[in-house]
Protein backbone atom coordinates (compact mmCIF):
# COMPACT_ATOMS: atom_id res chain seq x y z
CA UNK A 1 0.00 0.00 0.00
CA UNK A 2 1.64 3.58 -1.57
CA UNK A 3 1.38 6.36 1.13
CA UNK A 4 1.25 9.45 -0.12
CA UNK A 5 3.11 12.08 1.75
CA UNK A 6 1.55 15.10 -0.10
CA UNK A 7 3.52 18.24 -1.55
CA UNK A 8 4.66 19.84 1.91
CA UNK A 9 6.74 16.50 2.74
CA UNK A 10 7.84 16.44 -1.56
CA UNK A 11 9.44 19.61 -1.43
CA UNK A 12 12.57 19.17 0.85
CA UNK A 13 14.36 22.26 -0.38
CA UNK A 14 16.10 24.56 2.67
CA UNK A 15 14.11 28.12 3.52
CA UNK A 16 15.87 30.55 1.64
CA UNK A 17 18.28 33.44 2.94
CA UNK A 18 17.56 36.72 3.67
CA UNK A 19 19.79 38.73 1.24
CA UNK A 20 18.20 42.47 2.33
CA UNK A 21 20.08 42.23 5.86
CA UNK A 22 23.06 40.92 5.52
CA UNK A 23 25.30 39.54 8.48
CA UNK A 24 28.04 41.80 9.39
CA UNK A 25 31.34 40.35 9.88
CA UNK A 26 33.01 43.54 11.47
CA UNK A 27 30.57 43.28 13.94
CA UNK A 28 31.27 39.62 14.62
CA UNK A 29 35.26 40.64 14.81
CA UNK A 30 34.93 43.32 17.77
CA UNK A 31 32.53 41.08 19.58
CA UNK A 32 35.62 38.06 19.70
CA UNK A 33 38.39 40.61 19.45
CA UNK A 34 37.15 42.28 22.71
CA UNK A 35 37.16 38.76 24.39
CA UNK A 36 40.31 37.36 26.63
CA UNK A 37 41.48 33.90 25.87
CA UNK A 38 41.97 31.96 28.76
CA UNK A 39 44.57 29.28 29.33
CA UNK A 40 43.99 26.27 32.29
CA UNK A 41 46.64 26.38 35.22
CA UNK A 42 47.62 22.98 35.70
CA UNK A 43 51.24 22.74 36.90
CA UNK A 44 51.61 22.71 40.80
CA UNK A 45 54.24 25.63 40.49
CA UNK A 46 51.71 27.71 38.85
CA UNK A 47 49.50 27.17 41.75
CA UNK A 48 52.01 27.63 44.63
CA UNK A 49 53.50 30.99 43.25
CA UNK A 50 49.75 32.23 42.81
CA UNK A 51 49.60 31.53 46.25
CA UNK A 52 51.86 33.63 47.28
CA UNK A 53 50.64 36.78 45.21
CA UNK A 54 47.20 38.58 45.55
CA UNK A 55 44.30 37.17 47.51
CA UNK A 56 40.66 38.59 47.46
CA UNK A 57 37.83 36.63 49.93
CA UNK A 58 34.57 36.14 48.60
CA UNK A 59 31.72 34.64 50.40
CA UNK A 60 31.68 31.15 48.06
CA UNK A 61 35.53 31.31 46.88
CA UNK A 62 38.74 33.06 46.91
CA UNK A 63 40.77 34.57 43.94
CA UNK A 64 44.28 34.36 44.19
CA UNK A 65 45.95 36.13 41.37
CA UNK A 66 49.33 37.17 40.33
CA UNK A 67 51.05 38.54 36.80
CA UNK A 68 52.36 36.17 34.76
CA UNK A 69 53.87 38.09 32.06
CA UNK A 70 52.03 36.15 29.04
CA UNK A 71 50.84 38.70 26.55
CA UNK A 72 47.25 37.67 25.31
CA UNK A 73 46.48 34.83 27.14
CA UNK A 74 45.12 35.01 30.77
CA UNK A 75 45.57 31.62 32.51
CA UNK A 76 42.73 30.43 35.19
CA UNK A 77 43.62 26.94 37.75
CA UNK A 78 41.11 25.84 39.99
CA UNK A 79 41.49 23.90 43.87
CA UNK A 80 39.38 22.47 46.23
CA UNK A 81 40.48 20.85 49.85
CA UNK A 82 38.68 17.66 51.29
CA UNK A 83 37.48 20.03 54.18
CA UNK A 84 35.27 20.70 51.00
CA UNK A 85 33.75 17.65 51.14
CA UNK A 86 34.02 13.87 49.72
CA UNK A 87 34.88 13.65 45.80
CA UNK A 88 31.35 14.44 44.65
CA UNK A 89 31.27 17.45 46.37
CA UNK A 90 35.04 18.74 45.30
CA UNK A 91 33.85 17.92 42.01
CA UNK A 92 30.44 19.85 41.72
CA UNK A 93 32.52 22.80 43.74
CA UNK A 94 35.21 22.87 41.09
CA UNK A 95 32.19 22.91 38.09
CA UNK A 96 30.71 25.77 39.82
CA UNK A 97 34.21 27.52 39.70
CA UNK A 98 34.81 26.47 36.17
CA UNK A 99 31.02 27.91 35.19
CA UNK A 100 31.67 30.90 36.49
CA UNK A 101 35.13 31.71 35.06
CA UNK A 102 33.71 30.96 31.74
CA UNK A 103 30.77 33.60 32.59
CA UNK A 104 32.92 36.34 34.24
CA UNK A 105 36.69 35.41 32.98
CA UNK A 106 36.80 36.22 29.65
CA UNK A 107 35.46 40.22 29.81
CA UNK A 108 36.87 40.63 33.38
CA UNK A 109 40.52 39.10 32.97
CA UNK A 110 43.56 40.79 32.27
CA UNK A 111 45.76 39.61 29.83
CA UNK A 112 49.20 38.11 31.58
CA UNK A 113 47.76 37.41 34.75
CA UNK A 114 47.31 33.85 36.39
CA UNK A 115 44.10 33.47 38.65
CA UNK A 116 43.60 30.60 40.92
CA UNK A 117 39.64 29.95 42.37
CA UNK A 118 39.93 28.18 45.56
CA UNK A 119 36.36 26.19 47.13
CA UNK A 120 35.31 27.41 50.26
CA UNK A 121 33.67 24.98 52.75
CA UNK A 122 29.89 24.70 52.54
CA UNK A 123 29.74 27.69 50.49
CA UNK A 124 30.95 26.94 47.02
CA UNK A 125 28.29 23.95 46.62
CA UNK A 126 25.19 26.14 47.67
CA UNK A 127 25.75 29.78 46.92
CA UNK A 128 23.47 31.02 44.46
CA UNK A 129 25.22 30.91 40.88
CA UNK A 130 24.30 34.72 40.03
CA UNK A 131 25.49 35.79 43.02
CA UNK A 132 29.07 33.70 42.55
CA UNK A 133 29.47 35.65 39.22
CA UNK A 134 28.93 39.30 40.83
CA UNK A 135 31.11 38.24 43.73
CA UNK A 136 33.85 36.99 41.03
CA UNK A 137 33.49 40.27 39.09
CA UNK A 138 33.70 42.30 42.57
CA UNK A 139 36.93 40.69 43.26
CA UNK A 140 38.07 41.27 40.21
CA UNK A 141 37.37 45.08 40.44
CA UNK A 142 39.18 45.38 44.16
CA UNK A 143 42.42 43.00 42.67
CA UNK A 144 42.91 45.05 39.63
CA UNK A 145 42.18 48.85 41.76
CA UNK A 146 39.02 49.95 39.72
CA UNK A 147 37.15 48.48 36.27
CA UNK A 148 39.48 45.43 34.72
Amino acid sequence: MACDSGPALRDMTPPKADVAAPHSAAADAAAVSSCLRLETLKQRADFLRAAKARRVGCAAFMLQARESGAKDVARVGFTCSKKIGNAVARNRAKRRLRAVARAVMPSQARPGWDYVLVGRPDATVSHDFAAMCDDLHGALRKLHGGTP
